[in-house]
C-alpha cells in the first residue's frame, strides 16, 4: 500500500467517524473519533473471521503505519505549534510559577513515583523488570499530553486562569517529558556503568535549554519577517516553514524540538497580535492553524483507536495496566499537590486547583509513541499495552468528565 493510499484511507475513516460522532454521538470530536475507531478495531479483532478481507486490509493498513515516527517526526510539531499560537505570553507570565514548577519538578516527581510503584508491581506479578526500564516507563507516562488536554479544554468551560495553568503545563511538560525520556533511554542503552549525575544533568540542560533558546530565535526571526509584510499567503507560508524546518533542525542539533516549536508558537501568537497585523492576516493565520489542528487531532485519535489491532494482548499485563491507572493518578496527585503546597505561600490558587489539575492531566498519543519507540529488549510489548490502557482510560473517562468536575468544584 502506497503512502498516498494510506493517507487517503486515514482521511476517509477520519471523515466518516467524525461525521458519525457529530451527527449522533456528539462527544468532543477527538474523543468521539477515537472511541469509534477503538470499537471498530475490537469488532474487527473479534469478528475478523467473518470478513477476512476487511480484517486483513485493516491489519495491513495499521501495520504499515509507524505510529511513533508519524507522531514524533510529523504530527507533533504541527499540533504543538497550533496549540502554542493560542497561548498569550503576557497571560502565561501571570501563571509562570505554577506552569514552570509543574512542568519541571512535577514531571520529575511523577517519573520517579511511577517508576517505583511500577517496579514493585511487576515484582508482585513475578515479572522482574529492571528498575531502569521502569524509570523509562515513568518518564513516558508522566507528561500530560497537550494534544489531548487542549482538545478537551476547548469545550470544558474551565475558568481561564486554571485553563491556562493546565494548557501551559501540558505544553511545556510535553517537551520536558520527551527530554527526560530520551535522557534516561540514553543511559539505559549505554549502561549505568557510564552514568554520571553531572553528565546527565548537562545533557538534560543542553537539550531543554538549547531547545528554548533555539525556538526563541526562530520565533523572533519569523515574527520580524511577518511584521515587514502584509500578505497573509506569505505569512502562512512563513509559519509553515517554522514548523516544518524548525523542528527537524532542532533535532539535528540534538536540542528539544517540542520545546523549540512551543516557544516559537507562543512568540508568534503573542507578538503577532501586539504588532498590529491586519485583521485579514490574523483571521487567515488563526483559521489555517485551527483547521490543521482539528484535522491532525482527528487523524491522531483515529490512529490511537486503530492501534488496538496490532497491540499484543496479555491478560496479566491487562490487569497490571488497570492497576497502573490508579497508580498513575496517585502519582499525578502527589506531583501536583507537593509543588503547589509550596507555591501557595507566594501565590493564590483557585479553589480545588489540585483536584482539577490532577484529573485534567490527560495522557495521549505522545505516551504511546514513546512506548512504541522502545527497543523490544526493554519490555516494549508490556509497556505499550500498559500505556495504551492508561491513555484510553485517560482520554475517555477523564476527558469526558473534567468539564463537569471543574464546573462543580472551582
Amino acid at each position: 500500500m502506497s503512502i498516498y493510499h494510506i493517507i487517503a484511507v486515514l482521511i476517509f475513516l477520519t471523515a466518516v467517524f467524525a461525521y458519525i460522532n457529530d451527527r449522533w454521538i456528539k462527544w468532543p470530536p477527538t474523543i468521539g473519533v477515537m472511541v469509534i475507531a477503538l470499537i471498530s478495531s475490537i469488532l474487527i479483532a473479534v469478528f475478523g473471521h467473518l470478513a477476512p478481507v476487511v480484517s486483513a486490509n485493516a491489519l495491513t493498513l495499521v501495520s504499515n503505519i509507524n505510529f511513533g515516527k508519524v507522531l514524533m517526526n510529523i504530527m507533533l510539531s504541527f499540533l504543538l505549534f497550533a496549540g502554542a499560537l493560542h497561548i498569550d505570553a503576557n497571560q502565561l507570565a501571570k501563571e509562570k510559577w505554577p506552569v514552570l514548577v509543574l512542568a519541571t519538578a512535577g514531571t520529575l516527581i511523577s517519573t520517579f513515583v511511577v517508576s517505583v510503584m511500577a517496579y514493585y508491581l511487576f515484582q508482585l506479578f513475578n515479572l522482574p523488570i529492571p528498575y531502569i526500564y521502569c524509570l523509562l516507563f515513568g518518564a513516558l507516562i508522566s507528561p500530560t499530553d497537550p494534544i489531548s488536554v487542549m482538545g478537551v479544554l476547548k469545550r470544558a468551560g474551565i475558568p481561564k486562569s486554571l485553563e491556562l495553568k493546565i494548557a501551559g503545563e501540558s505544553l511545556f511538560n510535553d517537551g520536558v517529558g520527551v527530554v527526560i525520556f530520551l535522557t534516561i533511554l540514553e543511559v539505559a542503552v549505554n549502561g549505568t556503568a557510564n552514568f554520571s549525575i553531572a553528565g546527565t544533568a548537562v545533557l538534560f540542560l543542553r537539550k531543554a535549554g538549547g531547545g528554548l533558546l533555539f525556538g526563541a530565535g526562530v520565533g523572533y526571526l519569523a515574527y520580524f519577517l511577518i511584521k515587514s509584510i502584509d500578505n497573509y499567503r506569505v505569512e502562512v507560508l512563513i509559519t509553515l516553514t517554522v514548523v516544518m524546518c524548525g523542528y527537524p533542525l532542532a533535532d539535528h542539533f540534538h536540542l528539544s524540538g517540542p520545546l523549540a516549536i512551543i516557544v516559537a508558537g507562543i512568540i508568534l501568537g503573542t507578538k503577532g497580535k501586539q504588532a498590529g497585523l491586519s485583521d485579514i492576516s490574523l483571521d487567515y493565520l488563526g483559521k489555517f492553524w485551527d483547521l490543521l489542528d482539528e484535522i491532525f487531532n482527528a487523524v491522531l485519535f483515529l490512529l490511537i483507536g486503530l492501534q488496538m489491532l496490532v497491540i499484543k494482548i496479555s491478560p496479566v499485563i491487562v490487569l497490571i495496566g488497570c492497576i497502573m491507572i490508579v497508580m498513575v493518578l496517585l502519582a499525578r496527585l502527589f506531583s501536583v499537590s507537593l509543588p503547589l503546597m509550596f507555591l501557595r505561600v507566594w501565590i493564590k490558587l483557585e479553589k480545588n486547583a489540585v483536584l482539577v489539575l490532577t484529573w485534567g492531566g490527560l495522557r495521549g498519543g505522545l505516551s504511546v509513541a514513546m512506548a512504541l519507540s522502545l527497543p523490544k529488549a526493554m519490555h516494549r510489548d508490556e509497556f505499550v499495552l500498559i500505556t495504551y490502557i492508561i491513555v484510553v482510560f485517560s482520554i475517555i473517562v477523564q476527558g469526558l468528565t473534567i468539564g463537569k468536575l471543574a464546573r462543580r468544584r472551582v
